[in-house]
């Protein structure tokens, strides 16, 4: 029989997944408490509940899908979240990015209630989303792992069990690492190459052709090229990324001098209001800096 799906986050990344979960056959309960962002998805058949806790009733599978720690914390284990209308044996998955230490918090309390939780988070942002070709990295039992991967290729392609409990955060931790280091360093690229006089669509070309070839430019590349900074993942929340990775690497002892100087740049941007904006707008901090905007003769 198929697994009844409940979700509980349909933002930017949330609402497509459920869409491919959807076309997957499954059938899902939705909940958001921006009730704008469940509206869209009731006017195309969607079901919506009125509380995680009602998720979870009505649901064989829950899967949230939120922006922070403190969300997480009170959708599954608040007085009307997933725990509080959970059955013994149900599936918990969540698919947010958050501290590796949450993770295994909401893990030992579902323990204690006989539920089976898995921490997922996804690589791929908003294109990969829509897409269904999803990074998915997963930590918890491996048996859990197994009943979930049929769910799991409903919304990505490259899905990899990491480990026990948090090891997904610790491993989406890493990838935001090399995410954000990217994208300032096809900044920094793109605003050299230009003030020196090439077209910043022929930087890309060559680049993306060689050994400095990167899914960043693939993906992000007309965002850099148009200015275009429509969010696809917002700049608040890639901070928010490096605020867990600083604080994981601070457990273990680990320097990451880089890193901290990316996420002081990202710090910068949202202190003069581009919180909102996508993360390529980082781009527009190296602009700054230099008094040169990409593919002009303007300074910034």
């Amino acid at each position: 029989m198929t697994e009844r799906i409940g979700f509980i986050g349909v933002g930017i990344m949330g609402r497509p997944m459920v869409n491919n979960l959807v076309k997957a056959g499954y059938p899902v309960t939705i909940f958001d408490i921006v009730h704008a962002s469940v509206e869209e998805l009731e006017k195309e058949g969607v079901p919506a509940a009125v509380s995680s806790k009602e998720v979870a009733e009505k649901s064989d599978v829950i899967i949230t899908m939120l922006p922070e720690d403190p969300h997480v914390e009170a959708a599954i284990l608040g007085e009307n979240g997933v725990f509080a209308g959970a059955r013994a044996g149900q599936l918990v998955i969540d698919m947010s990015t958050i501290s590796p230490v949450v993770s295994r918090k909401i893990a030992e309390e579902g323990q204690k209630r006989e539920l089976r939780v898995l921490d997922a988070p996804v690589s791929g942002g908003d294109k990969g989303a829509i897409a269904g070709t999803l990074s998915i990295m997963v930590g918890g039992d491996a048996a859990d792992f197994e009943a979930a991967r049929r769910i799991f290729e409903a919304m990505g392609k490259t899905i990899i069990h990491c480990g026990p409990h948090g090891a997904g955060q610790v491993v989406k931790a890493c990838n935001q690492i090399v995410v954000a280091l990217t994208i300032e360093a096809v900044s920094e690229a793109l605003v050299l190459g230009s003030k020196a006089g090439v077209q910043p669509d022929i930087i890309l070309e060559v680049l993306g052709g060689g050994l400095a070839g990167n899914k960043v430019m693939e993906v992000r590349g007309p965002n850099f090229l148009n200015h275009d900074f429509e969010p696809g993942f917002k700049i608040k929340l890639h901070r928010k990324d490096l605020g867990i990775v600083l604080a994981t690497a601070e457990e273990y002892g680990v320097a990451l001098p880089v890193t901290a100087l990316v996420n002081q740049m990202f710090t910068t941007l949202v202190n003069e209001g581009q919180a909102e904006l996508d993360h390529s707008a980082l781009l527009t901090h190296i602009e700054k800096l230099s008094r040169h905007v990409v593919g002009t003769t303007e300074e910034a």
